[in-house]
């Protein structure tokens, strides 16, 4: 096996291991994968959720976070309305349900877009009160939410929440254990680089990480992040949470460009311990 929990996606490799998620998950467990991430997992049917969550048990694998809100066309968390609160809270719940049903306990979450006609200090506090309301549903069931800084360059202009600084911030602020932030190191290299000291400074924030690499949004060993460093230090730091492969690939729609990103991920695995 890997050295870390790098995760798939569950549709990633289906030219070698076809559309059925459980014949994906045994796959990935044969690749050396000690876990898997599913960013539809809401859109399935409980009864193939279930099945899902009983395959990584029976192989003794990880699940990285579940997207329970990532709607990032709206202003949402920056606002302080009823309706908003309404909306934050039956979608929770609905996280609280999907928890209950697999077992998972990272949910995802995007805080929208930012309102030009609102200080950003106002739209921050609004973010921290939404946030600590959707707390008091998640806690209790021992759910965290995960928050994602999206780059606003390449990917997603006129989000509120870009960087780990400010998303380290609202965690500080927030001060729930069940409020944290998942780290896309792909974004954060578009966003403001300087990785590795941004994940030391914020290291009691972070839950879990997603990673590509920039520019393309593809493997590891495809762009300019040296990820055999970063990985070697998650691995010193003693992180035993999930790296979500949340990236497209080089040589896209082939067996070989399935088994290129398992390679590129063998290549920056190899770091010396």
């Amino acid at each position: 096996p890997f050295k870390l929990k790098y995760a798939p996606g569950l549709g990633m490799f289906r030219q070698s291991a076809g559309e059925d998620p459980i014949d994906n998950i045994k796959f990935c467990h044969d690749q050396g994968f000690r876990a898997v991430f599913d960013n539809g997992l809401m859109r399935k049917t409980p009864e193939l959720q279930e099945k899902i969550m009983g395959e990584l048990k029976r192989l003794g694998m990880d699940f990285g976070p579940f997207v329970l809100r990532a709607d990032s066309g709206k202003q949402d968390f920056v606002l302080k309305t009823q309706e908003v609160r309404d909306m934050l809270e039956a979608q929770m719940k609905e996280g609280v349900e999907v928890s209950k049903r697999t077992g998972a306990k990272q949910a995802l979450v995007v805080l929208g877009r930012y309102d030009m006609k609102l200080h950003m200090d106002y739209q921050t506090a609004n973010a921290i009160d939404n946030l600590r309301y959707c707390c008091d549903i998640m806690e209790p069931a021992g759910v965290t939410i995960v928050l994602e800084p999206l780059n606003h360059y390449t990917n997603h202009p006129g989000l509120f929440l870009t960087g780990i600084p400010q998303a380290y911030a609202i965690c500080r602020a927030v001060n729930r254990p069940s409020c944290k932030i998942v780290n896309d190191i792909y974004h954060q290299q578009v966003s403001e680089g300087n990785l590795i000291p941004n994940i030391e400074a914020a290291w009691s924030e972070i839950a879990a990480f997603h990673c590509g690499d920039n520019p393309g949004r593809n493997e590891p060993t495809t762009g300019e992040i040296n990820y055999k460093n970063i990985f070697k230090y998650l691995y010193n730091k003693k992180y035993d949470g999930t790296i979500c492969m949340e990236h497209g690939m080089s040589q896209r729609g082939t067996k070989e460009g399935e088994a290129r990103v398992i390679q590129a991920y063998r290549e920056c695995d190899s770091f010396e311990v």
